[in-house]
């Protein structure tokens, strides 16, 4: 289910709608980096091609975050073994 959020990014305020999951790992990826998830927003709303949606950022973002992991383990079980 989508839900609509809002969060002050440089002092506007702003919108965006996402599934649950995308928001839960979004928060979980702030809460392992310990940076609060205004920051973390505002970051990756910096970082998004002028041609792309806030929305859409977010959940690639999540998306690249959760393969980076998979990598991670993937290099650390292979050391293991």
């Amino acid at each position: 289910m989508i839900r609509k959020h809002s969060a002050t990014l440089h002092g506007h305020r702003t919108s965006f709608s996402l599934e649950e999951p995308f928001w839960v790992e979004l928060k979980s990826i702030a809460a392992r980096r310990r940076i609060p998830l205004a920051v973390l927003l505002s970051e990756i709303d910096d970082s998004r091609p002028a041609d792309s949606n806030l929305s859409s950022a977010l959940r690639v973002y999540v998306l690249e975050a959760i393969k980076a992991q998979i990598t991670e383990t993937g290099a650390a079980d292979e050391c293991v073994g």
